[in-house]
C-alpha cells in the first residue's frame, strides 16, 4: 500500500519513438500524461494506447513546439488542464542536411530554431513553474553529438551543446535553492533505432533501442544529472573523441 500520488507528466514532443516509449512507462505507474506535439491525429492514438496501459487522464496539445509565439502561455494551459505538473519532459528535435545548412543560412536557421531556440525556451517555461513550486523535475534528450564539433552534423551538434549547456545551468540554479525534489537533467543518446536515423546505417553494439533509452530517462527523471549518457558507455566513448588532440582530429571524417 502507498499514499504516493500519481505523477503529472508534460511531454513535448510526444510522437517521437523515444518518447512514445517513455510515455509507456508512466502509464504503467499510473501517471496523468500530457502529450504535445504537432499531429493530432497521431496525438489522440498515443493517448488511447496510454490509457489502455493505465495512465490517467491524456490530454493533448495539437501544436508546433517551435512556434514560439505564446509559448509560455500553451505551458500554462496544459499543465492546468493536466491539473499540475511534477515532470517535464523534452524529445523533440530535427537533424537537417548539413551540406544544405552549410549553403543555405534558412535552412541552418530552421535546425538552430527547433533544436536550441525554441526548446531553450520551453525549458526556461518549465523551470520557471517548478522552481516557483519548490519541486519536480525537467527532463531534456539532447545529443553526444554536441560534445565536439563535427564536421559531418556540427550545426545540429551546436544546438545540442547549447541546450546542455542551458540546462547543466538550470540544474545548478535549482540545487542552489537547496530543494532536494528539484533537479534538471539532459540525457546525451548516442545512436537510436527510429525513424530520425533512417538516412543512417544501422546495426551493431553502438545501436540502442527506443525502450532501452526511454529506461534510462525514466531513471533520470527520478533522480540524477545534470548530465546523463544513454546508453552509458557514450560517457567513455565522448571522453575519448574530446580529448583527441586537434591535429589528429581534423584527420579524421567523423
Amino acid at each position: 500500500m502507498t499514499d504516493r500520488k500519481p505523477l503529472r507528466v508534460l511531454i513535448l514532443g510526444a510522437t517521437s519513438a523515444i518518447a512514445e516509449a517513455t510515455a509507456r512507462l508512466y502509464a504503467a505507474e499510473g501517471a496523468s500524461i500530457a502529450l504535445a506535439a504537432r499531429d493530432g491525429t497521431r496525438l489522440a492514438a498515443i493517448a488511447a494506447d496510454l490509457t489502455a496501459r493505465g495512465a490517467g487522464s491524456v490530454p493533448i496539445l495539437a501544436r508546433d513546439l517551435a512556434a514560439m509565439d505564446g509559448l509560455e502561455a500553451a505551458f500554462d494551459a496544459i499543465v492546468a488542464e493536466l491539473g499540475g505538473i511534477d515532470h517535464v519532459l523534452l524529445f523533440y528535435g530535427v537533424l537537417g542536411e548539413q551540406k544544405d545548412a552549410e549553403r543555405d543560412l534558412a535552412a541552418a536557421r530552421a535546425i538552430l530554431d527547433v533544436d536550441f531556440t525554441s526548446a531553450a525556451l520551453w525549458s526556461l517555461a518549465a523551470a520557471k513553474r517548478l522552481e516557483a513550486q519548490g519541486s519536480g523535475a525537467l527532463v531534456v534528450v539532447g545529443s553526444v553529438a554536441g560534445d565536439r564539433g563535427r564536421q559531418s552534423n556540427y550545426i545540429y551538434g551546436a544546438a545540442k551543446a547549447g541546450l546542455a549547456t542551458l540546462v547543466q545551468g538550470i540544474a545548478h540554479r535549482f540545487a542552489l535553492t537547496g530543494r532536494k525534489g528539484l533537479h534538471a537533467v539532459v540525457v546525451k543518446p548516442g545512436f537510436v533505432d527510429t525513424p530520425m536515423t533512417d538516412g543512417l546505417k544501422k546495426g551493431g553494439p553502438l545501436w540502442a533501442s527506443p525502450d532501452q533509452v526511454a529506461a534510462v530517462i525514466r531513471k533520470a527523471a527520478a533522480g540524477s544529472g545534470p548530465i546523463v549518457y544513454a546508453p552509458w558507455f557514450w560517457r567513455f566513448i565522448l571522453l575519448i573523441i574530446r580529448l583527441v588532440p586537434a591535429p589528429i582530429f581534423h584527420k579524421t571524417k567523423l
